[in-house]
């Protein structure tokens, strides 16, 4: 089995937040597909960061170096695409490029074989916990218990907010997640995500007025994942910390670790290379007997690499990406109540929507949205 064709195109997903006027929620992806000589066909996506450089550096850079390879020598695969065009260990548009890449080729692979992926990844289970992303920074304290409520009632029993944002300051994020965790049962598991918002010391005086709370960790909670600062943070609070979803590979893991900066360790497949590195990631972590979990959504492709390791934690249904999974890829699973259950189709367990994709493509940078921010949404003007 050889490869012979890798494409890639953009894709934009936008919806309405419900209830919430003027709310619009916007998702643009990578989609990848990988043939080979035999016919077989394998796909991945990765995130809306940088596209128009990550599509060429798949079909320009990734693929010449891909052509005539085994598909399924996942680990030679990586050491061609890093030696060749990756030998300093940049992060960002190789590693965005490589991980929709090498889910495509895990997807053929299971395809080929006739297992999951999860079940290639190690067949822990044929199942893991999920959380939803109920929590906007645009929310006001009404909408975000009424949003909480919604989840819980849905059978949730972990849920996440965003905190930090231009608009307020730590004072009203600790307000605002007070509001949230009268608004819900003791019971349920309340997360937070500053999106590497924080200064060390905002974070840390943040920390302090919701110690009380209850929260379960505390997602990318300083300003470029400052393995230092972090671990400062740790060491004077009793949240727990989380981060990792856009760290490109390995060796920046490997520092969050080694720094004790991090409770949680959360490789996400879409970004960090695929789930070839984040077997990787995963095994470094059950070395240190820390649990992994999903931040950065897709649960979708996650779900395999949660359920496939012994220490696999949540996938993250952040509501953008868990209606773009149903709108563009057919016999995608919801959650049922906080458990997602793994298809037992081969590969993946889904199948793209050939329509659905072709009717959403972004066709050039000219035709790409400008109205969302860095988290893929667009605001509210203030006030409202």
């Amino acid at each position: 089995m050889k490869i012979v064709s890798i494409k890639a195109s953009l894709h934009r997903h936008a919806i309405r937040v419900d209830g919430i006027a003027e709310a619009l929620e916007q998702r643009q992806f990578v989609y990848v597909e990988v043939e080979t000589d035999t016919g077989h066909t394998g796909f991945g996506v990765t995130g809306q960061f940088l596209p128009w450089a990550v599509i060429p550096c798949i079909e320009n850079h990734i693929f010449p170096v891909l052509k005539g390879m085994d598909p399924r020598e996942t680990e030679k695969i990586h050491h061609a695409v890093w030696k060749k065009l990756n030998p300093r260990a940049y992060t960002g548009v190789i590693s965005n490029a490589l991980s929709a890449v090498d889910i495509a080729l895990w997807d053929l692979r299971g395809k080929a074989e006739g297992r999951s992926v999860a079940g290639l990844l190690g067949g822990y289970s044929d199942r893991c916990a999920a959380y939803a992303t109920f929590g906007y920074s645009y929310f006001n304290h009404e909408e975000l218990a009424e949003y909480a409520s919604k989840f819980v009632d849905m059978g949730f029993d972990a849920i996440k907010m965003v905190v930090g944002d231009d608009g307020h300051d730590w004072k009203e994020d600790a307000r605002r997640v007070k509001a949230v965790r009268r608004a819900i049962p003791d019971e349920v598991e309340l997360l937070i995500d500053g999106n590497y918002f924080f200064s060390p010391a905002e974070a840390r005086l943040l920390c302090r007025e919701i110690e009380d709370c209850g929260i379960t960790w505390f997602e990318e909670p300083v300003h470029q994942n400052d393995t230092r600062a972090m671990a400062d943070l740790r060491m004077h609070t009793g949240i727990p910390l989380a981060a990792g979803q856009m760290e490109g590979h390995r060796w920046r893991f490997r520092d969050l670790v080694l720094h004790q900066a991090i409770d949680f360790v959360q490789p996400n497949c879409c970004y960090n290379g695929g789930y070839t590195e984040s077997l990787k990631v995963a095994h470094m972590a059950q070395a240190f007997n820390l649990p992994i979990a999903n931040g950065g959504g897709w649960p979708i492709f996650n779900m395999h690499l949660m359920a496939g390791l012994m220490n696999g934690g949540r996938v993250e249904f952040h509501y953008g990406m868990w209606e773009a999974g149903k709108r563009f890829f057919k016999g995608a699973p919801d959650p049922d109540g906080n458990t997602l259950v793994i298809p037992q189709a081969p590969g993946l367990g889904f199948t793209p929507d050939r329509d659905q994709l072709q009717d959403c493509r972004v066709a050039s940078a000219d035709d790409a949205t400008s109205a969302q921010d860095a988290h893929g949404y667009t605001r509210r003007q203030k006030g409202n």
